[in-house]
């Protein structure tokens, strides 16, 4: 905390304003606060997972290290067991991708692809299921795929596609997709940042793995 103007901040061991203000430049008062363990959740580890269908996803041409970090987080969170990197989205070799996903690279896999519409390709051939979360004319609600867990997908591994952050998943990626599934909007903007969306689809089809029979 700093005296000198109030603002109050978390101090880590690397931060850079550990012992100056970055709003004022005041020498930093040290108050040590005891943070509460973790609560671990029944279910919330790989072990106690009985997912009725598997997920992985598909990361086509992701240009933010950022934002592929974050999904990195968000899958390993709702119970991905693989993410498929493709074309120009970085992996985990980029310092700004382990900044994001917080070790979460560590525990779950991933593999590098050059081109997404052969690792697409190659998915289908070994009974992968491709939903694609975008914004398109025949795509249908998030929500309404809850139907679709209890039927064909909960056999068949499924893989959740996203596309570039400015042009989306690639045409002739999205043609192989046998769903394309969109998040509906209750604002002005018609699409949330990519890591976001993901996390949100991400979460509901880890749900619907964990309670759906």
């Amino acid at each position: 905390m700093a005296p000198a103007c109030g603002l109050r901040y978390p101090c880590q061991a690397d931060y850079t304003f550990k012992e100056r203000c970055p709003r004022c430049g005041a020498p930093t008062e040290l108050i040590l606060v005891e943070r509460p363990g973790a609560v671990e959740l029944d279910g919330a580890t790989p072990a106690g997972r009985k997912a009725n269908f598997v997920l992985e996803a598909l990361l086509d041409n992701v240009r933010s290290a950022w934002n592929v970090g974050s999904i990195f987080r968000s899958a390993d969170g709702a119970g991905f067991c693989h993410l498929h990197l493709c074309g120009i989205t970085p992996t985990p070799d980029y310092p700004a991708v382990l900044k994001t996903s917080l070790g979460a690279e560590k525990s779950l896999p991933w593999s590098q692809h050059l081109d997404g519409v052969e690792a697409a390709r190659d998915l289908l051939a070994n009974g992968r299921r491709l939903w694609a979360l975008e914004n398109d004319p025949h795509a249908c609600p998030l929500y309404e795929v809850q139907s679709v867990a209890a039927g064909p997908g909960i056999n068949h591994p499924v893989v959740l596609v996203v596309g570039n952050e400015i042009s989306g998943v690639d045409p002739e990626l999205l043609s192989l997709c046998e769903r394309v599934l969109y998040l509906p909007m209750h604002g002005m903007k018609r699409s949330y940042n990519v890591a976001v969306a993901f996390g949100i689809a991400a979460h509901y089809l880890g749900w619907l793995a964990e309670n759906k029979s």
